[in-house]
């Protein structure tokens, strides 16, 4: 899942060839893609894009007078940046296509999405506000605002744990799965901490991590091509899909979590005072 390095990597690069550009056409090809019908995807074209934005993991395509095309690739979804789009439509039903977007110079992109669970989710609106995802979304962990007194009194009371508390986009916006995993490995912290049980040093341990970890990834992500992001993401991850793998910092093997629907990765000398973490559903620490 694109988290937010990768997102706002597309942001600059869709601010470099977008902006100042007329959209044409909209095409959905997938039914399930479209998440509003008022106004109509017609009511973006004849319309130049004036700017493009990022909410967490929200893409929104700012047009002249007109709405915001908002876009959130969720799990499998991705966006692909083509100079000169195919002549003619596309065939409906064919392939991963979810929808088309071309410009008046014969480029544009496509996104897509793999897969049987079709998450990925496009929204036409008057105000990026409107979308519910947006709106709730908690603080971005790289505004200047962001300080640790804010991330600790976002802690504070947090009964969960803190892998869970800093995926939960209504706490902290942008922050995915791999990325927790990351944060975690660089504050030498269990997944399975309570959020609230955190000492005012491991508070500051934690936010430090949090602001590292994704300022240098997206460094490292700006300027790739959008086509290169997802391999320029793995490249730079030291836990997260790494099972089996040695630690970059201790040598020790990197051990895995699954639940029904994702897995963790972690370090137990790093994070778990050498103690592995039960691999079941609602696992703890073992004793």
């Amino acid at each position: 899942m694109p988290e937010l390095p990768e997102v706002e990597a597309l942001k600059d690069f869709l601010t470099e060839n977008l902006v100042g550009h007329e959209i044409v056409r909209v095409l959905p090809m997938a039914i399930s893609v479209l998440k509003t019908y008022d106004p109509p995807v017609s009511a973006l074209e004849d319309r130049e894009v004036t700017a493009v934005h990022r909410y967490g993991k929200f893409l929104d395509l700012v047009t002249d007078g007109g709405p915001h095309l908002v876009t959130h690739l969720a799990r499998a979804g991705w966006l692909h940046w083509k100079d000169r789009l195919p002549d003619g439509p596309p065939r409906p039903g064919k392939g991963p296509l979810a929808l088309r977007v071309a410009l008046e110079t014969g480029a544009g992109f496509d996104l897509t999405e793999a897969g049987t669970q079709k998450r990925l989710a496009v929204y036409v609106v008057g105000d990026p506000q409107d979308v519910p995802g947006v709106a709730r979304l908690g603080p971005d962990p790289l505004a200047a605002d962001f300080d640790e007194a804010r991330f600790a009194e976002l802690l504070a009371g947090e009964r969960r744990q803190i892998k869970g508390a800093l995926r939960d986009q209504s706490l902290i916006a942008g922050v995915g799965n791999a990325y927790s995993d990351e944060i975690l490995h660089v504050a030498k912290m269990s997944p399975f901490k309570l959020a609230a049980s955190l000492t005012p040093e491991e508070t500051a341990r934690l936010y430090e991590a949090l602001r590292t970890t994704l300022s240098e990834a997206v460094e490292r992500s700006r300027g790739v091509a959008a086509g290169r992001l997802k391999a320029e993401k793995k490249s730079g991850l030291r836990v997260h899909g790494r099972t089996g793998e040695p630690c970059p910092v201790c040598g020790d093997t990197v051990r895995e979590v699954s639940f029904s629907d994702s897995s963790l990765q972690y370090c137990p000398t790093c994070q778990t005072g050498g103690k592995p973490l039960a691999d079941r559903r609602m696992s703890k620490l073992l004793k």
